[in-house]
């Protein structure tokens, strides 16, 4: 059997979609929050400063329709749903995790760089 040879540089590749939602800050954070152990909706909106109860809905769906998270309901009363990593989200925690704390070691240098650009730009009037 021929393996498919795929390239993220081709704008017909369907990586590409897997890229746009691994690349979503809202999946970082959703991820990074899910490897420590699985959360109920109201945990991951509290645990999430800024993010609305449609996006992370919207953000939880994508993700459970990529098989990168997995929606349990347990019958209790009411229900109970709750978040986990799939065996393939798990896979992306290492890679995501350096994102993030990359993001938090170079925040200043990217923000004192905008601050040049941003002052630059209105001195060249």
């Amino acid at each position: 059997m021929r393996k498919t040879r795929y390239n993220a540089y081709a704008a017909a590749c369907p990586t590409r979609k897997v890229l746009d939602r691994i690349a979503d800050k809202w999946t970082v954070l959703i991820i990074g929050l899910l490897e420590q152990r699985p959360h109920r909706f109201g945990e991951l909106l509290r645990g999430i400063d800024g993010i609305s109860q449609k996006m992370l809905t919207q953000t939880l769906r994508s993700l459970e329709y990529d098989g990168l998270v997995d929606r349990r309901a347990k019958p209790t009363v009411p229900v109970t749903v709750e978040y986990s990593l799939t065996n393939a989200g798990r896979t992306l925690t290492e890679p995501l995790e350096a994102i993030r704390r990359w993001a938090e070691r170079h925040i200043e240098t990217v923000t004192a760089a905008r601050s040049r650009t941003e002052n630059g730009k209105e001195n060249r009037g």
